[in-house]
């Protein structure tokens, strides 16, 4: 997935995190602030990650105040030790006073994706298995929280549910007694779903289903999906599903759907998953409970112009 850091997409965020927090002014270094004072300072890592974010800090403080300069000691995706000086940052006082926060919220919690992220990428190596995020994320951040999660090394999920099927257990729920009538009473749901699927959408979707027994792993694999999602498997349930995967010999054109593991996944188990043999395993933790990276902007030096 490609990243933009002047996409409408950050541009929108941001301008909401600056009305938010500035509003009408920044009362307090409006009243106390000399117009002609300018200020450096450096972004300081209180504790060990992966730094994310410092494109979008770059454009915030662009939009806020020309007159601001960041320079960058680090490039996002690496990682920084306790003390590390990651950037600096020179320019009016007040345009740094006022952005500091909102800066520090954007990077702080980048980093805590992007860092956590490359905690479970390293659990799982050197096996072949990829690390996916999903669609737990902060309403309004997801582009940038999948940003973060790509610089951590994992890899993006669909963004959202406009471009990629994902056939999960509520929607086979809900069908069970609503398929239409001319549906073969031999086929399963999954099957069903999936042949409704292939006449409506577009050529090139791919198509996902969930599935939670070792039924619904054969289900799926009859109706030929992209990907088969296994959730909330036990290790040995997993084990047998993607057997069963592996041993299955597609018909000419098609291709051996890709394996995919999801729920309750920790940083304590995921090693033990990827080594069922899963092509991929989704963490919703990454984006929804990562704790932001402790950072923070120290002034270090001022001077009147």
């Amino acid at each position: 997935m490609e990243f933009s850091f002047k996409s409408k997409k950050i541009d929108t965020l941001i301008q909401l995190a600056i009305q938010e927090d500035i509003g009408s002014g920044d009362i307090t270094t409006e009243n106390l602030i000399p117009e002609n004072l300018i200020v450096e300072g450096s972004f300081v890592a209180k504790e060990s990650g992966v730094i994310a974010g410092l494109p979008v800090v770059e454009y915030l403080f662009s939009g806020l105040d020309k007159g601001v300069s960041l320079k960058q000691n680090v490039k996002d995706g690496a990682f920084v030790n306790k003390g590390e000086t990651i950037a600096t940052v020179k320019g009016s006082a007040k345009g740094l006073l006022s952005g500091e926060r909102i800066a520090l919220n954007f990077l702080q919690r980048l980093s805590g994706i992007a860092t956590l992220t490359a905690q479970f990428v390293e659990r799982i190596k050197p096996l072949k298995t990829h690390i996916m995020d999903t669609r737990k994320t902060i309403p309004g951040w997801r582009y940038l929280e999948k940003y973060a999660v790509a610089i951590g090394g994992g890899i993006n999920h669909r963004m959202g549910l406009y471009d990629q099927v994902l056939v999960k257990d509520n929607h086979l729920d809900i069908m069970k007694d609503k398929l239409p009538k001319n549906i073969s009473v031999h086929f399963s749901t999954i099957e069903a779903a999936v042949s409704i699927l292939r006449q409506k959408i577009r050529e090139g979707v791919l198509i996902e289903v969930e599935t939670r027994t070792l039924e619904e792993v054969s289900s799926a694999i009859k109706a030929g999906v992209d990907i088969i999602l296994f959730d909330n498997m036990s290790i040995t349930q997993l084990k047998e599903a993607v057997g069963m995967v592996k041993k299955w010999m597609p018909p000419e054109g098609q291709s051996t759907p890709l394996t995919e593991a999801s729920g309750n996944i920790t940083l304590e188990n995921v090693r033990i998953v990827a080594q069922t043999g899963v092509d991929r395993i989704s963490v919703g933790a990454i984006t929804h409970s990562a704790k932001a990276l402790d950072i923070s902007l120290e002034i270090n030096l001022v001077k009147n112009v």
